[in-house]
């Protein structure tokens, strides 16, 4: 689609939402026609004025009743309401209601997240690969595991963590208490025993007081699963040039960042499943990125689940780098490139892409998208490492 003049029809096409093909998304359809007869009631003169006004509104509900149904898709998830929108981030994330922030226990999963103590050989922390000034990434393609061996993902970030329904790429945790000793106890990450480690932590003096002042016990497993979701609960992003924006300030985006998020909102299709306060749907896509890792499936054990991946938060999207579950995309442009010029056509077992190219638009436009996703950015968060115990 040529965008370098605006059509006559062009805020008219804004507002519907582009035709992409999206498991649980349909084409726009033709409007509802009624026919005479039923709108001849509006119309017929022997009625009073209040009765006018009565069958007006009863129309006027039934149609948008119509209009609900119509846009309803016959099978999977149910649509949205509208179309799916941008928001500004909540200041805190929910708690459980079994493991309620508090001071004193974000601070113990500080020093927890920053202690090596927690890994097997007493060499690796949670912030071995989630660096505070690298937007709690590595900035690595994978991570690297025991003996420096590289796994098979990419680091996500655990900024805004708090807000995610799934954990990992693939979604196998759906809490952060849940999530926080999975890395611990992997073979291939920090490989920890969780017996020997509440032993070990129970012989730090500075540890047993702490855990005993916060949860009336002694070192537990589900202690430092709560103290390191508590602790990351509290990271969260700061305002970016885009949240201003929203909130009215129209000289927080450039022009060129501006004709991004038109496209981001509009053609590009982007927010289908980049959207929300997080910018990200929370979903799982099959995008063809990689044939090697089996994603979802290898929690769900299903075979429509292959090679299916949670669509990642975009907010800081600039500082995380390299993308993609593999790392396999080096710049967001390259990214941005990789979804112009389409996916791969098929992939083991035939199963079907979740989108075919997802971009179709001119390759000219990829300097407003890549400024669009730089205006996501927000000035880091300043975490100094804790004294351990």
């Amino acid at each position: 689609m040529n965008t370098g003049t605006t059509s006559p029809n062009q805020n008219d096409r804004q507002s519907c939402e582009p035709e992409l093909s999206f498991p649980g998304w349909y084409k726009k359809r033709e409007p509802l026609t009624f026919p005479p007869a039923a709108m001849a009631m509006t119309a017929a003169p022997r009625h009073s004025p209040r009765l006018h006004r009565a069958i007006r509104v009863l129309v006027a509900t039934g149609l948008c009743s119509l209009l609900a149904m119509q846009t309803s898709p016959a099978s999977g998830p149910l649509r949205p309401a509208g179309k799916p929108r941008l928001a500004p981030l909540p200041k805190t994330a929910p708690s459980p209601g079994n493991n309620p922030t508090t001071a004193a226990k974000v601070t113990l999963g500080k020093q927890l997240f920053f202690d090596p103590r927690l890994s097997g050989d007493n060499k690796t922390s949670c912030a071995s690969c989630h660096f505070p000034n690298r937007a709690f990434t590595d900035r690595r393609p994978r991570s690297l595991g025991q003996q420096g061996r590289p796994l098979s993902r990419n680091t996500p970030t655990v900024v805004n963590s708090g807000f995610l329904k799934h954990l990992f790429w693939d979604g196998r945790a759906t809490s952060l208490e849940q999530q926080a000793l999975l890395p611990i106890a992997s073979p291939v990450e920090m490989n920890q025993d969780l017996d020997a480690l509440e032993t070990e932590l129970n012989n730090i003096p500075g540890y047993a007081r702490q855990f005993r002042q916060v949860f009336k016990t002694g070192v537990t497993r589900n202690g430092i699963a709560q103290s390191l979701a508590a602790f990351q609960r509290t990271l969260i992003s700061k305002p970016t040039p885009l949240d201003r924006f929203l909130g009215g300030d129209t000289s927080a985006l450039s022009a060129e960042a501006r004709r991004g998020l038109d496209l981001f909102r509009g053609s590009a299709g982007c927010v289908r499943c980049h959207n929300g306060p997080l910018l990200s749907d929370g979903k799982f896509y099959r995008l063809g990125v990689s044939v090697k890792d089996k994603g979802r499936q290898s929690v769900t054990g299903k075979t429509g689940d292959a090679f299916r991946f949670r669509t990642p938060s975009l907010r800081n999207i600039a500082r995380t780098s390299p993308y993609m579950h593999d790392g396999s995309q080096r710049t967001l442009e390259d990214v941005v490139t990789f979804y112009y010029r389409g996916v791969p056509t098929s992939i083991p077992g035939n199963l079907p892409l979740d989108a075919k190219p997802l971009l179709d638009n001119s390759f000219s436009e990829i300097p407003d998208l890549v400024a669009f996703l730089n205006s996501l950015s927000s000035p880091p968060l300043k975490i100094i490492p804790p004294k351990l115990p």
